[in-house]
């Protein structure tokens, strides 16, 4: 496939109204999860993205029918025929850690490598591995792989040393076939976690307490196929209510679940933004000066999520003001900053602390996402800046917008997708 790149023209006010996508963060754990339920499994709102396609190989490599069409994926379970997941698969996606739950509790056995995807620092595998001890696994390592097995998982009081979200929904998928009633102290609170529990309660599990710091499970032994919505994906949201107010204008996102957003909302109404919310709609407005936002630090949920950072930093490089920003989940979320200042951001970087002193107006330049959210942060930039900016590394972006150049149109940002040979003859007027 060959590579492609974003025209982005920006310069101009953002006006009208985005449907929110299903979320990514949801509907990959449920697609790993229905591994573990027999018969047919139906998601509705699933994204299309890169990282959906590549779930999907993976569910068929391990002997699952999957079929997805516009936002429905259909999965059929009738018996397992593979319990390892393939190294290029993991390395292709970060997320791909979540198929260990599911595998144990369904196969009784997962074989895997190190996961990939977006480098945002380490992101160690150990909670998730010594969780899986704790219900009864056995781990090794043999030749780069890690190998889990268990013959039978029974349930356990585990508690996690942080509230990871990727290990709470490892144990809560694993746990809901245990023997057993598993307690998990220290869980993950995030929506998506809600959003998992309730589609295993769906398929027979007996789940209670999640959303907050302590979730029982009491194992059922087996589960069955569902048919199920996933969630609107609030991160996505974010991105295109920081979109309008970078830009100015008028956006509104709808579908959405407004008090799953409150902390990164309120960062939007200290900028100077006007809300108006209303029947699942967020109405964004900003017609004067964007301001800087005093301190913004991301924590587990219901803290700012660490996702919004890169969304938020971009759209407060040209306000008024400064604005100090403490990263503290992950050591590598600054690395679209240099991309910035390209575009004549004046960002300073120390350590897990970046500070945001806005500029009177950001240009155009060539850039290149380096992962997801800094992909995102890149083209909110070039949607406010003046001129026009190529933005690099679509594939990053892939994986978690849907049409990411469709929506800046709908909003009147001029966005055109291009290979990268025809965007380069283009600009410098070269002819084969």
């Amino acid at each position: 496939m060959a590579e492609e790149l974003l025209r982005i023209r920006g310069g101009s006010t953002l006006h009208g109204e985005v449907p929110v996508q299903g979320a990514k963060n949801s509907a990959l754990p449920l697609m790993a999860a229905a591994l573990m339920c027999s018969g047919e499994t139906v998601l509705h709102r699933v994204p299309r993205l890169t990282d959906i396609r590549t779930a999907g190989r993976i569910l068929e490599g391990l002997g699952c029918a999957c079929r997805t069409e516009e936002n429905t994926a259909v999965i059929r379970q009738h018996g397992l025929s593979g319990s390892e997941i393939p190294d290029a698969e993991m390395r292709r996606m970060r997320s791909s850690i979540m198929f260990l739950g599911p595998l144990l509790g369904s196969a009784q056995e997962c074989i895997l490598t190190m996961p990939g995807g977006c480098e945002l620092g380490p992101r160690p595998i150990d909670l998730h591995l010594d969780a899986m001890r704790r219900l009864g696994a056995e781990i090794s390592e043999q030749g780069g792989r890690i190998c889990c097995r268990a013959k039978r998982l029974r349930g356990a009081r585990i508690t996690l040393p942080l509230p990871s979200v990727g290990a709470t929904e490892n144990v809560l998928t694993a746990a809901a076939v245990a023997e057993g009633e598993t307690v998990l102290c220290n869980a993950a609170r995030e929506p998506e976690i809600c959003d998992l529990a309730r589609f295993l309660n769906q398929c027979g599990a007996r789940i209670s307490g999640a959303g907050g710091g302590t979730v029982t499970v009491a194992g059922v032994g087996t589960l069955h196929g569902t048919e199920y919505t996933v969630m609107p994906d609030r991160i996505a949201a974010m991105t295109w209510l920081c979109a309008g107010a970078a830009a100015g204008g008028c956006v509104c996102v709808s579908g959405a679940v407004p008090q799953e957003m409150e902390t990164a909302l309120s960062v939007l109404e200290a900028a100077g933004c006007r809300l108006r919310i209303r029947d699942g709609r967020i109405e964004l407005r900003r017609t004067g000066v964007l301001r800087g936002v005093r301190y913004i630090r991301t924590m587990p949920y219901p803290g700012f999520p660490t996702d919004d950072q890169a969304p938020v930093c971009a759209m407060l490089s040209a306000a008024r003001g400064t604005t100090v920003m403490e990263e503290t989940l992950f050591e590598s979320r600054y690395k679209y900053v240099g991309e910035l200042l390209r575009m004549g951001a004046d960002i300073r970087i120390s350590g897990r602390t970046a500070v945001i002193t806005g500029v009177p107006a950001l240009h155009g330049a060539d850039v290149s996402a380096m992962d997801l959210r800094g992909g995102a942060a890149l083209g909110i930039a070039a949607a406010a800046a003046s001129g026009e900016t190529l933005l690099r590394g679509l594939g990053h972006i892939d994986r978690g917008y849907e049409d990411f150049a469709g929506v800046f149109n709908s909003l009147g940002c001029e966005t055109v997708r291009l290979p990268v040979f025809s965007a380069s003859t283009e600009k410098t007027g070269c002819t084969a």
